[in-house]
């Protein structure tokens, strides 16, 4: 290996992370973030490092451009999807969640908020308000002028601010409403759990067409209500309830004979469970048994 693929390999590898959570929150899949990642590698590899005076930002331009490129074509992939598309849920490591600022970005609500945005508003989005990129930055990236960035990033912030969970949602809130799925679970009593869901909650089951899983959104407290009623005591016969950090928030892995069978995350506004997140796509839960480290 020659010394200039020493030093390209060295630069990837310290900013490897942050370039993964980039290509992550633009896409909401672990899966294509990985391929951008392969991507970007290749380009990479292919610069003269003597004509690169910071590689972070060159990286993330890179994978900026790549993932753009990807989440267009992913978006074509969705219109074919069967039943709702939700991210697909990463186990996080610890300090993710000490991030608060990190974890409320990469949230299931959040990244189900992004999904609202076009590419473009997105990648800016997540370059400015997740990683405080300057516009010049974000310019080169998704090859807009620094002035078009700048109006993109306010549309963009006020999509977002009228979309996104009300009011800071601290892990202890969350873990609470978890512990009440868990109980639920493991007893069959969901009164508790049905005192805490709001009257426009949201139920959003992901199976890919390859498991069982609701094909439209399940909307208010009483629809949400009777299908947790019916489904949740059914599920402490057949499957094992665990906690875990998904996404930097607590949330729950339901297990099927050991193998990891759905993750249930969720959504609080002002206290009550607004969105209640179920991904049992199998392609989707393939990051579950590892932890995956984020960075900004």
């Amino acid at each position: 290996m020659s010394t200039s693929t020493d030093d390209a390999t060295a630069a990837f590898v310290t900013h490897r992370n942050l370039l993964f959570t980039v290509a992550y929150e633009m896409l909401g899949s672990a899966a294509d973030a990985e391929d951008v990642l392969q991507e970007t590698w290749m380009k990479w590899v292919g610069v003269d490092l003597a004509t690169v005076q910071d590689p972070r930002a060159y990286l993330v331009r890179i994978t900026t451009r790549q993932a753009l490129m990807r989440l267009r074509a992913l978006g074509r992939r969705k219109e074919s999807y069967v039943g709702p598309w939700l991210p697909e849920p990463l186990l996080t490591v610890p300090d993710v969640a000490e991030d608060v600022e990190l974890a409320e970005h990469v949230s299931m609500a959040m990244l189900l908020v992004l999904e609202t945005l076009a590419p473009t508003e997105r990648a800016v989005f997540v370059l400015r308000e997740v990683f405080d990129l300057g516009y010049d930055e974000i310019a080169d990236a998704v090859g807009k002028t620094p002035a078009a960035v700048r109006q993109i990033a306010h549309r963009a912030r006020a999509h977002v601010a009228a979309r996104r969970p009300r009011g800071v949602v601290s892990p202890a809130e969350t873990r609470d409403v978890i512990e009440s799925f868990q109980r639920a679970i493991e007893t069959g009593d969901v009164q508790g759990l049905l005192d805490r869901l709001a009257p426009d909650i949201v139920f959003l089951g992901d199976g890919g067409g390859i498991k069982q899983a609701a094909l439209q959104p399940i909307t208010g407290a009483d629809l949400v209500g009777e299908l947790l009623a019916n489904s949740l005591p059914r599920l402490g016969r057949e499957m094992t309830a665990e906690p875990a950090q998904i996404n930097g928030y607590p949330a729950l892995i339901l297990r099927l004979a050991g193998e990891i069978d759905t993750v249930l995350a969720v959504r609080i506004d002002n206290g009550l469970i607004t969105g209640l997140y179920s991904v049992r796509n199998p392609e989707k839960l393939s990051r579950m048994e590892a932890e995956t480290s984020l960075r900004r």
